[in-house]
């Protein structure tokens, strides 16, 4: 269930990585490791987004619960340009993603070097399959 609207999230998978996605308010739940996954196969050299996270202290109890151990999960908070507050299982089991989110950490955190035009055209296909699960999902439950 989403740990923010409480409706069934749907997974899909993107180039062997499971993604859980909820269509009611878009958010996106990425299981322990699936974001380091994403981030190699993005072309993400060395991890800039791990590393990023990896420094974060846990903050304050998020009202939000784990969608895998239904604990309540602890917002971190990643500087940069932009403040982006994620929330996170404090047993490791993953983190959540509100709508844009996941972008905004992406292009906040990789290198110069990197060709950001490809990382956010593999990130933008993780979403436009989500969108397209979404719309076939909805179909298929008017039939």
């Amino acid at each position: 269930m989403c740990p923010v609207c409480k409706q069934p999230m749907f997974a899909f998978e993107l180039d062997g990585v499971e993604i859980d996605h909820c269509p009611q308010c878009e958010g996106t739940w990425l299981d322990a490791g699936e974001l380091e996954q994403l981030s190699t196969l993005a072309g993400i050299d060395d991890g800039p987004v791990t590393v990023a996270l990896e420094r974060v202290v846990d903050g304050p109890r998020s009202k939000r619960r784990c969608p895998r151990c239904t604990k309540r999960l602890r917002e971190i908070e990643l500087g940069g340009n932009q403040r982006i507050t994620l929330d996170r299982c404090r047993r490791g089991h993953g983190l959540w993603f509100d709508r844009g989110e996941l972008m905004l950490l992406v292009r906040e955190h990789i290198n110069d070097t990197d060709d950001e035009g490809a990382v956010a055209r593999y990130f933008g296909r993780l979403f436009d399959h989500s969108l397209r699960e979404s719309t076939s999902q909805d179909a298929g439950s008017k039939a």
